[in-house]
């Protein structure tokens, strides 16, 4: 010990040498019981007891198994999340249960209890304004751009024409391209250009469509430019950087609202309806002002819309990055929702990007995501946007309700009780007791550790 921190470069040289002795080469093509008990001799103190951890999450069918280990790659075991039911949804005059796969505490709960709120006073409305989706491929080109614009203009029939096999099947269903733009962008970056492609993919979300046309494209751009006579040979050797599809889709967008009297908003926490719209209505106006509170407003959307997006199978990472980037697209970071609050009536919306799919990926493989589609009587793709949308609008309208009622906390950490509960290894009866006690005593995780402990003297 001594040695080593008299001369720290011996101790950097035997972390590197221990960290190297770490590593694998070959580890995807080992067997799923090798990859574990690598692991396991590798990173492991206790081998026997996360070795059972490990297996206990696995699926006793093997076929269900052997599904869910082939959607990634080294799986070695399930990773659960719980899929939880928000009832009582009447979205365009049609009752859903909404399907919500989420870790988080209260949110299921705050969706059903904003549900049923509205469910009383009229419901939701909601409709699709846009399904546009956006693909580009990115490339270099040095030379006149006049000429560039020209092959651009002769090529772009030819570069449809070569995709014809790729987007046969999606034209038969009255999707396929819109438009192929060329666009300069080299006031950005010197010698940057694009092919920025619109879309229409129907009802499936459209990745692999999109990326294979893409590519396509690329292919085709390029061997046309080798050809063009009008070209210097360094303007036919364009450099294709990149083609691919954008999580960014502002003209793919739903809007959900709900409206009513001012005077409809009493309910057992509105006293007094007038000055409650007021103060929600306040808050919503913080959220457009402040990106500060912006974020975290807008993170209590995507509580919502995320458990929906994630229960039924769609990349809930690519609605995140496109909803965050729309909600910066005037210029600085706002809401996603707004309100109004004129002659007596209160009304309060939503209008998100969101592009999602009920065909291809897995929502035609994962069972789970298959019993979320028929709860949500096979919804689509259009019909699933609405959906999402206004469990993002519900789960914020009961976020700023608790937060200009009652506090946010109230209600969150009841739902979070039994998560502490849990952390202690609280038995049936000390759950119970505790849960009886925390009806009447304000929660807090000391209010609870002290609780468990006086419980348990």
């Amino acid at each position: 010990m001594q040695a080593f921190s008299s001369n720290p470069s011996i101790f950097v040289f035997f972390k590197i040498r221990t960290h190297m002795s770490n590593t694998i080469s070959g580890f995807s093509k080992l067997s799923k019981s090798d990859k574990i008990n690598w692991l396991l001799e590798t990173y492991f103190s206790e081998q026997d007891q996360a070795r059972t951890l490990v297996e206990s999450y696995w699926n006793t069918d093997d076929k269900l198994q052997k599904l869910h280990d082939e959607f990634i790659e080294n799986t070695i075991t399930n990773y659960y999340l719980p899929l939880g039911v928000a009832p009582n949804f009447l979205i365009n005059d049609t009752l859903y249960a909404v399907p919500m796969a989420i870790e988080e505490s209260s949110v299921v709960a705050a969706a059903s209890k904003a549900a049923k709120f509205w469910l009383e006073r009229g419901g939701f409305k909601a409709e699709v304004i846009a399904t546009e989706k956006i693909g580009q491929v990115h490339f270099m080109y040095h030379g006149d751009v006049a000429k560039l614009k020209a092959f651009f203009e002769e090529v772009k029939p030819i570069l449809i024409k070569d995709t014809a096999a790729i987007t046969k099947n999606m034209e038969l269903r009255g999707g396929g391209i819109l438009d192929i733009e060329l666009r300069d962008k080299s006031d950005d970056l010197p010698h940057y250009f694009q092919l920025h492609a619109k879309f229409e993919t129907l009802d499936a979300m459209g990745a692999n469509f999109i990326n294979s046309c893409l590519e396509q494209f690329a292919n085709t751009f390029k061997r046309e430019a080798l050809l063009y006579k009008a070209f210097t040979e360094e303007e036919q050797n364009l450099t294709i950087v990149m083609s691919i599809l954008s999580n960014y889709v502002p003209n793919c967008v739903v809007r959900a609202e709900v409206s009513c009297p001012i005077s409809e908003l009493k309910s057992k926490d509105i006293g007094d309806p007038e000055a409650f719209a007021q103060k929600f209505k306040q808050a919503v106006t913080i959220a457009e002002l402040e990106p500060y509170r912006a974020v975290t407003h807008n993170k209590g959307i995507m509580n919502g819309i995320d458990a929906v997006v994630l229960a039924t199978g769609n990349d809930f990472r690519a609605v995140e990055a496109g909803v965050h980037a729309y909600a910066a697209k005037d210029g600085s970071y706002t809401s996603l929702t707004h309100c109004t609050v004129e002659n007596d009536r209160f009304t309060f919306w939503i209008e998100i990007p969101l592009a999602l799919g009920t065909v291809g990926g897995l929502t035609r493989l994962h069972p789970l995501v298959k019993f979320a589609m028929e709860m949500l009587q096979n919804p689509s793709a259009k019909d699933l946007m609405k959906i999402v949308a206004v469990a993002g609008l519900a789960q914020n309208f009961g976020a700023v309700k608790s937060l200009t009622t009652t506090g946010i906390q109230e209600g969150h950490m009841k739902m979070h009780l039994m998560n502490i509960l849990n952390q202690f290894e609280a038995t049936t009866t000390e759950k119970e007791q505790l849960v009886e006690h925390f009806k009447t005593n304000v929660v807090t995780h000391s209010a609870v550790v002290e609780a468990i402990a006086d419980l348990r003297k």
